[in-house]
């Protein structure tokens, strides 16, 4: 992929790296951040031999911290920006990974430092996260005449208990990394130190499972959470299919038996 200025793209055996590259301020998300992000996990999602991503920001003072907000007062001067709410459709980079709901692959993040605003809603959108001790999230939009339109609103009254949830809505206030570990929101929060170990670690077990039950599991329990049990039971979830009639769904028993490490295919 060429012309990235705001995001760093590497694909490493079945893993693709993606790293927000504004250190400067913070990582913050500009238009052309967006965009590239786009394209990123266009490609991503489209690319077979790749298995797992791993979302991260670039240096150590913060994974991002969200909507660059001197971007926006520019474009408010110019009359150039419309009133915004939730959801990015029409805008640049849409659908922005808060909002990809198919997207079949799982999604690392690796949070260090601050996680604020969008960037907070970045992780809260990945399926597995982890921490530096030094790390601090927060939505302080109510604060800034704004609101949390990435998915913070939906997401995070559905991943806490909900005056837990309202209480760090509508007041802005920041949570450390063990707050956020004790309560669920993320998998692991470990040293600065053992950061990057510990986000390989998790990336290498994924890597390990076979690619076509990650994506059917990840699926399945996406639709379903909010179905009925049997109704759960009983809906269609294309990526199963696709699992239950591959080759690996062959491979991973037959590998047991014979005392040997599987040999995914992906098919």
């Amino acid at each position: 992929m060429k012309n990235l200025s705001r995001v760093r793209y590497e694909k490493t055996g079945h893993v693709a790296r993606v790293t927000m590259n504004r250190p400067d301020v913070l990582n913050a998300m500009d238009l052309r951040m967006h965009e590239e992000l786009g394209e990123i996990w266009d490609d991503f999602e489209a690319d077979d031999d790749m298995w797992v991503a791993l979302l991260a920001g670039e240096g150590t003072r913060a994974f991002s911290v969200g909507q660059d907000l001197k971007e926006l007062a520019a474009r408010e001067r110019a009359g150039l920006a419309a009133p915004s709410t939730f959801g990015s459709r029409g805008k640049p980079g849409w659908p922005r990974l808060t909002e990809r709901f198919d997207l079949s692959k799982p999604v690392v993040a690796k949070v260090r430092g601050y996680a604020l605003g969008g960037g907070f809603e970045l992780a809260l959108a990945c399926d597995i996260v982890v921490a530096s001790e030094d790390a601090s999230f927060a939505l302080p939009e109510a604060a800034l005449g704004l609101i949390a339109g990435a998915g913070g609103v939906f997401r995070l009254t559905r991943q806490l208990p909900w005056k837990t949830a309202m209480g760090h809505l509508l007041t802005g206030r920041p949570m450390d990394a063990r707050r956020a570990y004790a309560l669920g929101l993320v998998n692991e929060a470990v040293p600065a130190q053992g950061l990057d170990d510990c986000a390989e670690e998790w990336v290498a077990d994924l890597v390990r499972s076979a690619p076509l039950s990650v994506r059917a599991i990840k699926e399945a329990a996406t639709r379903s959470v909010g179905l009925p049990l049997e109704a759960a039971f009983a809906a269609r979830y294309p990526w199963e299919q696709r699992r239950m009639h591959s080759a690996d769904a062959v491979e991973g028993p037959r590998a047991f038996t014979e005392k040997r490490k599987p040999e995914w295919q992906g098919r």
